[in-house]
């Protein structure tokens, strides 16, 4: 089953993939808060069908987990572990991608302006890849502490 939400996701994200590059080659001009709402709601019946599969009880995981892998089985505490691990990671790269893209713009408009001034320009954006750093040692933090 867990397969099959797999396979569902990879061709949701392929599907709109082809859409969009099949949109651009037209050159056909549409409303982006219509694309961006169809494919987020896709995705999110998705994420609603995956949590329906793993809180729902099912027989054909009952068992499995009667033989030798019932000591493997985690527990739903494992699982919000590994949900804020996810989280904190995704939201630290999140940031970090948003402050490098307005950090990196102003330092090429400085460093056209002045040349002298590349290695300062560096250090601000050093210190913006710093949150993506701190997102993921928080992540390794909660998986193994």
């Amino acid at each position: 089953m867990e397969m099959m939400m797999v396979v569902l996701a990879a061709i949701i994200a392929v599907g709109t993939v082809f859409y969009g590059v099949r949109m651009m080659k037209e050159k056909r001009q549409g409303n982006v808060k219509k694309a961006v709402f169809t494919s987020v709601s896709i995705f999110g019946l998705a994420v609603v069908g995956m949590f329906a599969f793993m809180l729902l009880p099912s027989p054909l995981f009952a068992a499995e987990a009667t033989g030798t892998a019932a000591a493997s089985v985690t527990s739903i505490g494992d699982g919000f572990k590994y949900i804020a691990a996810a989280l904190s990671t995704g939201l630290a790269t999140m940031g970090t991608g948003k402050a490098v893209g307005a950090v990196g713009s102003s330092a090429i408009g400085a460093v056209s302006e002045d040349a002298s001034i590349l290695g300062k320009t560096l250090i601000f954006v050093g210190m913006a890849e710093g949150i993506a750093i701190y997102g993921m040692i928080i992540s390794i933090l909660i998986l193994f502490v």
